[in-house]
């Protein structure tokens, strides 16, 4: 099989390694098959891809969508290196608040697929980054949602303490005030 899929600590959040064929001239891997995939237990549609590039310290994040336009997100650092973040969002979920996190980067070619009902984060680990993502879902501005990076309820160990935000994250509120993603 082209890939590896390793359930990580949190239910349904899955790290996804792709076989990398390289040799001098530089390497080739696939990064999605829809039927490895599948069989790796990520039956997701994608409908929509973004690439952004954030430099040192920039941190995005944490976000996430409501329903009827929850995200599911197949993320990656194309070049650079990263700290990705997965919070379970999912109401009455037992994991509910609980993180996971994993360093993505060019050179390990890692993805981490993190499903509905999960809100999600980076830190820039590196000089600059480049970092491409499927979703499930497309963008849907008036059911996005937040809450802060350093939330205490929440205690995720970001590798980083000095750090870089947008405007909008800097007033996103405490985890304990969010709207939890509702079971379908």
């Amino acid at each position: 099989m082209p890939f590896t899929f390793t359930p990580l600590a949190l239910r349904d959040v899955i790290l996804v390694q792709p076989r990398v064929f390289g040799d001098s001239r530089g390497f080739f891997a696939e990064t999605y098959h829809e039927q490895a995939f599948r069989q790796g237990g990520i039956t997701a549609r994608f409908v929509q891809d973004n690439h952004s590039f954030s430099t040192q310290g920039v941190l995005r994040g944490i976000h996430y969508q409501l329903a009827p336009f929850a995200q599911g997100k197949l993320v990656q650092a194309l070049e650079g290196r990263i700290w990705d973040v997965a919070v379970d969002v999912r109401q009455n979920s037992p994991t509910y608040g609980k993180w996971v996190g994993i360093e993505l980067s060019g050179e390990n070619h890692h993805q981490l697929w993190i499903p509905p009902g999960f809100a999600h984060g980076f830190v820039v680990l590196s000089p600059t980054v480049h970092f491409l993502y499927k979703c499930t879902a497309p963008y849907a501005p008036e059911l996005e949602r937040g809450f802060r990076w350093d939330d205490p309820d929440v205690g995720i160990a970001w590798p980083v303490n000095d750090v870089s935000l947008s405007p909008r994250d800097t007033r996103l509120p405490a985890f304990a005030s969010i709207e939890p993603i509702r079971p379908a």
